[in-house]
């Protein structure tokens, strides 16, 4: 029997090779054919929101199809982590967690995803500043050392709420809590929208939360900004005083957001949501809405985000153990 001359083999395994790349390319030249799904673990109102809303609107406008929230609170962001992990991975469905799916590990002894081997990490979406808000008909106080006096003037009357056991704001509270060595009541809420509907309505007293979700209301007087946990301020509040320059220079906390595709997603649709997201935040739309809710500029992408949320969960690890916190 004959074998092929090596040029014909050349050209076969060419072949083969085109044919394996195709379905790839055609996906990445197709996608998407219909509305995308953007999972958001939380009620409508919290800051995962906030910038979920004028994410998937730009997007829908570059796309020319409908992407879709739906919002999937409960268990401090745990619940929708569980339903978007589980999703079909077709590119349809795509999830928007944050700083809370790190912290995660470290607070509940079991939860039905992992964020490393049920995603793929795509891009930041934004990082801002937690800030410290009270509601300033509850408490008079204008700044941090007056905030620090008043609580330690009223150990366990003053209660903070939060997006849930376990959230960012739950863990932002207990280790300014325990740098200040006073004592605040926990109110844990099914995400950061009730519980700031909550302290506006004055039910409860104060607030560690990110700046993009109370930054309306502070501009309103609703509430008052006491100091954004960061050592330089955080951009369109310049008047907000940093934890550092008023006496906590230790205490730094930021909520970020960032993207994640359920694993086992085509990568070329992967490659195509990462273009369009780095268009969508670099247009004049999302940069001028980002800064206005105190949001710093996202670079990272990709494996970098990957790393970065490592990090971070080893950070929160760390913070958690070192504080003895644990689940109310």
């Amino acid at each position: 029997m004959r074998l092929p001359s090596i040029p014909a083999r050349r050209r076969a395994l060419q072949a083969l090779l085109l044919t394996a790349v195709a379905p790839s390319v055609a996906l990445a030249q197709t996608w998407p054919t219909r509305p995308v799904t953007l999972v958001v673990p939380f009620p409508t109102g919290g800051g995962t929101d906030a910038f979920a809303r004028p994410l998937s609107a730009q997007l829908t406008k570059q796309l020319n199809l409908q992407v879709v929230i739906d919002n999937r609170g409960g268990a401090g962001g745990n619940l929708g982590a569980t339903i978007a992990s589980k999703a079909a991975p077709d590119g349809y469905t795509w999830f928007m967690g944050g700083v809370h799916h790190a912290i995660a590990p470290s607070i509940y002894p079991k939860l039905d995803y992992n964020m490393a081997n049920d995603f793929v990490p795509v891009a930041m979406i934004s990082s801002v500043p937690q800030v410290i808000v009270v509601n300033p008909q509850r408490i008079a106080a204008t700044d941090l050392n007056g905030l620090i006096a008043y609580l330690k003037a009223n150990p366990g009357k003053v209660t903070y709420g939060s997006a849930g056991n376990g959230s960012s704001h739950h863990l932002a509270g207990e280790l300014f809590k325990a740098q200040t060595k006073t004592f605040i009541t926990h109110i844990p809420y099914r995400g950061a929208g009730p519980a700031l509907q909550d302290l506006i309505g004055g039910q409860v007293d104060m607030m560690f939360d990110g700046l993009g979700s109370s930054a309306a209301h502070i501009k309103s007087g609703r509430l008052k900004a006491i100091a954004v946990a960061s050592d330089k301020p955080a951009p369109g509040f310049p008047d907000v005083p940093t934890t550092t320059q008023a006496g906590l220079p230790n205490y730094k906390v930021s909520t970020w957001y960032g993207l994640w595709a359920p694993k086992g997603t085509p990568q070329a649709a992967i490659d195509r949501m990462t273009t369009e997201m780095r268009t969508a935040l670099h247009s004049k739309e999302l940069t001028t809405t980002w800064g206005n809710m105190g949001a710093e500029p996202p670079t990272l992408v990709g494996k970098a985000f990957g790393d970065y949320f490592t990090a971070e969960t080893q950070r929160w690890a760390t913070v958690v153990k070192s504080g003895n916190i644990k689940m109310e």
